[in-house]
């Protein structure tokens, strides 16, 4: 499921092909993953637009146009995908973008669990967005120190709630929590001044490399490098990983790295 670092990627895709090129043809070969909109209107809202410089909140994109704005989430399966118009459709491009000279920018999604919106104005960007807590990657520390204060629950609960933060995911909360020594169902509320600032500076160094690697990469020293393991290991201490579920979310961690308390 795309989270943070790969929507930043698709951010910087969507600026390298398009930012600053007219929108020539609008092409919606799938109507279902349009919201609020239907294909005539989408089309007649964007073309002869110009893409301007590209946003991100959490695992949402912005695609600026200096009038509307083209609002896109990818759900557990889509992206975005820059090419010339003539390079031949896949099964799963929904959306087209046919752009000046001769580009073409694709959203592709095989699941459709989500998809485009169009923000006619700034009021209807904050609509969409007025349940999303601050941006994982743009929140300071006494920010997110307290957000997670005053959050019921446990932690991981906490952190891949968008409304608290807006970006991590399942892979990233569990990444994180790892590197922080912090158990996953830990009561929010319960972390001390110190746990609170090591996981922010734990989230941060995370994320940053992510944002690098374009993806949550699954290090040989990382917890996402062997999380998928027939025999799941630690590797710092090589102790047997756990697993559990919590809000319906695969949980890994590791009782000797992450105690209870």
């Amino acid at each position: 499921m795309p989270e943070l670092p790969d929507v930043e990627g698709f951010r910087q895709v969507l600026e390298s092909c398009a930012k600053g090129r007219v929108i020539r043809r609008v092409d919606v070969r799938d109507p279902g993953v349009l919201h609020g909109i239907d294909a005539g209107g989408l089309r007649d809202a964007l073309e002869g637009r110009r893409f301007g410089a590209p946003q991100r909140h959490g695992k949402w994109l912005l695609a600026r146009t200096g009038g509307p704005t083209l609002v896109l989430h990818f759900g557990m399966t889509g992206r975005l995908v820059c090419g010339q118009a003539d390079d031949p459709v896949e099964t799963h491009d929904r959306v087209l973008f046919t752009l000046g000279g001769g580009r073409q920018l694709r959203f592709r999604d095989q699941r459709k669990l989500q998809g485009l919106w169009l923000a006619h104005d700034e009021s209807d960007v904050e609509r969409l967005l007025r349940r999303q807590g601050p941006d994982a990657l743009a929140v300071d520390r006494a920010e997110f120190e307290e957000v997670l204060s005053s959050r019921r629950g446990h932690l991981k609960t906490a952190l891949t709630d968008q409304s608290v933060l807006a970006g991590l995911g399942n892979l990233l909360a569990d990444e994180i929590l790892w590197r922080a020594r912090l158990r996953p169902d830990r009561g929010a509320r319960d972390l001390t001044q110190e746990d609170r600032r090591r996981l922010f500076s734990e989230m941060r160094r995370t994320l940053r490399s992510c944002v690098t690697a374009g993806c949550v990469p699954p290090r040989d020293t990382w917890l996402t490098g062997h999380r998928d393991d027939r025999d799941p290991r630690c590797p710092r201490c090589g102790t047997g990983l756990c697993r559990s579920r919590m809000a319906g979310r695969g949980t890994v961690w590791c009782p000797r790295c992450q105690p209870d308390g």
